[in-house]
């Protein structure tokens, strides 16, 4: 069974039939490192799941400097939701950041695939509540804790992440500057 259909199943049973529908409205790419899949100000296509490799979504404020919202590894899906759902220009880039196998899904496959297997809205919608989740717990860490215990947090999160992506996408994530998330990581490097 693909990953994808793994995924799935976590949260809703689909019969033989209804997997072989679900993975003809996809398709699969690969991607090298350093590949933009969407820009800010484009409108949001598809949904990708992650079959190998890292992904980040990110903006750039007025000053230039990038703020990573995401990141997706192996079994996650990453997009931009606001454009993707509103069908409006966007405002994340999405990067691959190590070599990517990926599952697209299209925004007209996936509506499409609602009417057909009414039991994939229930599995959407489960993980647009678990990523509304996500972010509510982020936005608040963000707002009340010290960034030495945001990056332990995130240590703890997604230890799988660490080794794999550089100090400064950290940084980013927790949101700080790379200068300071040194000085963090050197602090507990001493504890």
């Amino acid at each position: 069974m693909s990953l994808i259909l793994e995924n799935i199943a976590k949260h809703v049973s689909l019969t033989t039939k209804e997997e072989e529908l679900f993975l003809s409205k996809t398709s699969v790419h690969h991607y090298k490192a350093k590949s933009i899949l969407l820009h800010a100000g484009e409108v949001c296509k598809y949904s990708y799941f992650v079959n190998s490799g890292i992904l980040r979504s990110f903006n750039i404020n007025d000053n230039i400097v990038e703020h990573v919202l995401h990141f997706a590894c192996e079994g996650w899906w990453i997009g931009d939701m606001y454009s993707l759902l509103s069908q409006k220009p966007g405002n994340l880039f999405i990067e691959v950041l190590e070599d990517a196998e990926l599952v697209l899904l299209s925004k007209e496959n996936q509506e499409h695939l609602y009417f057909e297997i009414p039991k994939l809205e229930r599995f959407f919608r489960i993980l647009t509540e678990n990523s509304l989740i996500t972010h509510q717990g982020r936005l608040m860490d963000n707002l009340s804790l010290p960034a030495e215990e945001r990056f332990e947090k995130f240590c703890k999160k997604y230890p799988s992440l660490i080794q794999n992506i550089s100090q400064k996408n950290i940084a980013s994530y927790i949101g700080v500057t790379p200068e300071f998330f040194s000085k963090i990581k050197s602090r507990l490097i001493r504890k």
